[in-house]
């Protein structure tokens, strides 16, 4: 059997369905509300839900657990491990960060849970996934509206870029890993992704320069780029009414962007896909369509 945690999320979710679509295989899903008929209870909060949620399962696709403080993060994963182990699950498959993203502050809890599979007494497989094609394009979406008013797009990009992947094209990824993976102990020999790390970053780098040029396509006027300094993002971010960790690691991500980091060398992403990489200057353009759309209606 195959469970994949965090099927509530939108990653996990997308992995969940994938796999459930594919003839022949025994797929569960998990999530912390699981009701034992619909999904199992997997809530990495409460350690004592994890024994019953891993019992008969060979594949585990652990799908991390972010949105708390890096202490929260490593109790979450460290009991996910335990219970893998002790339920004698065979093979794990774990959602981690990209290369290119190391010297975020993000980065910590993945690499601290890479290490503890590693020791861990089965086989794993650490799909090292991009960032998010949603950050570039949530922002110009966001920006669409303030844009058009003063033909101005600002935002702590400096003169770096990130590279981006959409999360239907991890997903798809992490399916076909999972299924092979489970074909492999049905046959009853060892898969070719034990042991290995792939670096699933995006195809496609997007930078300030080229949001405002999305955004000069879709509101049909000029946009120029201007940077934001990290000290006034840091402003900005605060009246957003986020947690202490989510400024400090948005932050760091921007200051990764302006250093130059955030941008991939190598990928095994196209390799791993079926077809070409879904492109994020598309999505790009779509999202800021749509929200120049919006923000052209009449309100009735």
């Amino acid at each position: 059997m195959i469970l994949v945690s965090g099927i509530s999320g939108a990653l996990g979710g997308l992995i969940y369905q994938g796999l459930s679509g594919r003839d022949g295989l025994d797929v569960a899903g998990g999530t912390r509300s699981g009701d034992g008929v619909t999904a199992r209870r997997i809530d990495f909060d409460d350690p004592a839900s994890l024994a019953d949620g891993f019992s008969g399962v060979d594949v585990l696709v652990f799908v991390s657990a972010g949105y708390a403080e890096d202490d929260v993060v490593l109790a979450r994963h460290g009991a996910v491990v335990d219970a893998a182990e002790a339920a004698g699950v065979r093979h794990v498959v774990y959602t981690s960060l990209a290369g290119s993203a190391e010297r975020a502050t993000i980065a910590l809890a993945h690499r601290w849970t890479e290490a503890r599979l590693a020791a861990a007494s089965f086989d794993v497989t650490i799909l090292r996934n991009g960032l998010y094609s949603e950050l570039p394009v949530g922002l110009a979406a966001l920006a669409a509206g303030p844009a058009a008013d003063t033909g101005v797009f600002t935002a702590a990009f400096g003169g770096g870029r990130i590279s981006v992947v959409a999360k239907e094209d991890l997903a798809e990824v992490a399916v076909q890993v999972a299924a092979e993976i489970q074909d492999d102990l049905i046959a009853d020999h060892r898969s070719r992704h034990a042991g290995r790390t792939y670096e699933l970053e995006g195809t496609e780098a997007i930078g300030g320069q080229d949001i405002a040029e999305a955004l000069s396509d879709a509101l049909d006027r000029p946009i120029t780029y201007e940077p934001m300094s990290l000290a006034a993002t840091r402003e900005a971010l605060a009246g957003f009414g986020l947690e202490p960790y989510q400024v400090a690691h948005t932050l760091s991500l921007f200051s990764n962007i302006n250093a130059g980091y955030l941008e991939a060398a190598r990928t095994d992403l196209p390799a791993l896909l079926s077809a070409r990489a879904r492109s994020a200057r598309e999505q790009l353009v779509q999202a800021v369509r749509a929200a120049g759309h919006a923000a052209s209606q009449p309100v009735r």
